[in-house]
């Protein structure tokens, strides 16, 4: 496990992608007996694939997902190509129309936040972000004067831009004040410096008491990093997304409801006003059409004008 680790930060893998595959890896080898990877094949990888679809009835994303750790190991930890795993049986994977919420309905939601999480709901539902692009946002990578937010290494490791919504910008502004004026009013020798990605720490040593690289939304607690330094690190995803879920709740809005419901009713939004689906695809960061265009369903567009007999 160790090894796959070191590898897959070796090629600079996310955390939250080692922690899914370490787990996924962990399950197959129990599932086996505690069998070592390398004694097992293909025959043994269908039987646990058919096993999570069949015993445990995983959805497809699931089975999908334990199946993309299985093969990493094989194929760039253990040096063996699996190959053709043969017939195993697969979960279907449905196509769903996603949950989308109203203007009114969003902005409903978001009244019944507090702060930091109404900043937040903002910009998930005003830029389409992702609940943890927005909480990884920085202070220098909001552009206030051009109204453009850039999103780094976004999923898949990609950079993008998308809109800082005009609404916003006075929130976003007493936020960068009040984080300058408390890093001026301890002093940098005294404040906590902010976690920095890769060894950047080491390169800029003073980079992490610098107003432009701390945590738009910091936690409210320090932690430590990698190397057992305590330093500030961003607010947590599920801090933001439990606060949406109390808010969906007293709304009392009858739909399943979240964070990325919030990202969902940004693109639905657009669309319905007469944007381009290529302007959505590449502010939302799709890397292809046909995931923007699931949208255009919930839009209900595509019935030629046709009306109900009712109607």
């Amino acid at each position: 496990m160790d090894q796959v680790r070191r590898l897959m930060r070796t090629k600079r893998y996310s955390p939250r992608t080692i922690k899914t595959y370490l787990y996924w890896i962990r399950y197959f080898i129990r599932f086996h007996g505690m069998r070592h990877p390398a004694e097992m094949g293909a025959g043994e990888v269908r039987a646990f694939l058919s096993w999570l679809a069949v015993e445990r009835n995983v959805a497809a994303a699931t089975q999908n997902q334990a199946l993309n750790a299985v093969v990493y190991l094989y194929r760039r930890v253990l040096e063996q190509p699996l190959g053709d795993i043969g017939t195993a049986v697969r979960a279907k994977r449905p196509k769903r129309i996603p949950a989308v919420l109203t203007h009114e309905e969003a902005r409903e939601v978001i009244r019944r936040l507090g702060s930091p999480y109404r900043l937040i709901a903002c910009l998930m539902y005003g830029s389409g972000l992702r609940v943890v692009e927005a909480a990884r946002l920085r202070v220098k990578e909001v552009d206030l004067q051009r109204r453009v937010i850039t999103v780094r290494d976004g999923k898949g490791s990609k950079d993008r831009t998308t809109l800082l919504p005009a609404r916003v910008v006075p929130a976003v502004e007493r936020r960068v004040r009040a984080i300058r004026d408390r890093g001026l009013h301890q002093g940098s020798r005294a404040a906590l410096p902010t976690s920095l990605p890769f060894a950047l720490k080491r390169k800029y040593p003073r980079a992490g008491y610098s107003l432009a690289w701390q945590w738009l939304f910091p936690a409210s607690r320090p932690c430590m990093d990698s190397d057992g330094e305590v330093v500030i690190h961003h607010l947590h995803a599920s801090a933001i997304q439990r606060a949406v879920r109390r808010a969906v709740r007293a709304s009392g809005i009858p739909k399943p409801a979240g964070c990325h419901t919030l990202r969902h009713s940004f693109a639905t939004e657009l669309l319905r006003r007469g944007t381009d689906i290529r302007t959505v695809q590449e502010l939302l960061g799709h890397k292809n059409l046909e995931t923007t265009q699931v949208y255009t369903h919930v839009l209900g567009n595509g019935f030629a004008g046709t009306r109900s007999p009712l109607d």
